[in-house]
């Protein structure tokens, strides 16, 4: 039997060691069962962990994505306030995305903000707190692609987007046209600006 310890040298300082994922992220809220159904909802996600105080989400193999802490009386957060601007989802595809936009859209939730930024197609949607969740797709299929219009002279001159209707690109989906045509941003309407498109996400 060995019973000497092994020898274990951690890094140097000044060697960084950048995280190994994104794990998840947490919520104060006063309206914990509102809170609770709409995170359920939209990510598709199942309870793993409910209380009259905490409770965890999850929609994959991770063991929570979301967690809520219940605050009774705590007020909607201000959303002209200081603070994170919104969390970001990934679908694997067009399909994919326009069908969770269908689904969500027969629950009554819609967004408030449909936006092409070019490398992504992207939903912003307000959860009953004011904050901001954003549905999106990668508009490239590599990541050096991805970095190429990062930059590119066309995401210089318009780093915000172009905003589109969801119904007409779900129509212009099951009609067949090419996805990396519907992928494409599309030119600013006439006489607007990347910052009209960016106005716009506050109604």
């Amino acid at each position: 039997m060995n019973d000497v310890a092994p020898i274990r040298r951690l890094a140097p300082a000044t060697q960084p060691i950048h995280p190994a994922k994104f794990a998840h992220f947490v919520l104060r809220t006063g309206q914990f069962d509102t809170m609770a159904k709409w995170y359920e909802t939209v990510l598709a996600a199942r309870i793993v962990f409910r209380d009259e105080r905490l409770c965890f989400l999850s929609y994959d193999d991770e063991h929570h994505r979301l967690a809520l802490i219940h605050i009774p009386g705590l007020a909607p957060r201000d959303p002209e306030s200081a603070g994170t601007d919104h969390v970001a989802y990934s679908y694997r595809d067009l399909g994919e995305l326009l069908a969770t936009y269908r689904r969500l859209k027969e629950h009554g939730i819609v967004p408030h903000w449909p936006i092409n930024h070019g490398v992504t197609t992207s939903m912003y949607y307000r959860d009953p707190d004011n904050n901001r969740v954003e549905l999106q797709i990668d508009n490239f299929a590599t990541a050096e692609e991805l970095q190429g219009y990062f930059q590119s002279r066309a995401f210089a001159d318009n780093p915000v987007g172009v905003t589109y209707d969801p119904e007409q690109l779900c129509r212009e989906y099951e009609a067949g046209v090419p996805i990396a045509e519907l992928l494409r941003i599309p030119p600013l309407p006439a006489g607007k600006t990347p910052w009209d498109m960016l106005s716009s996400a506050r109604h």
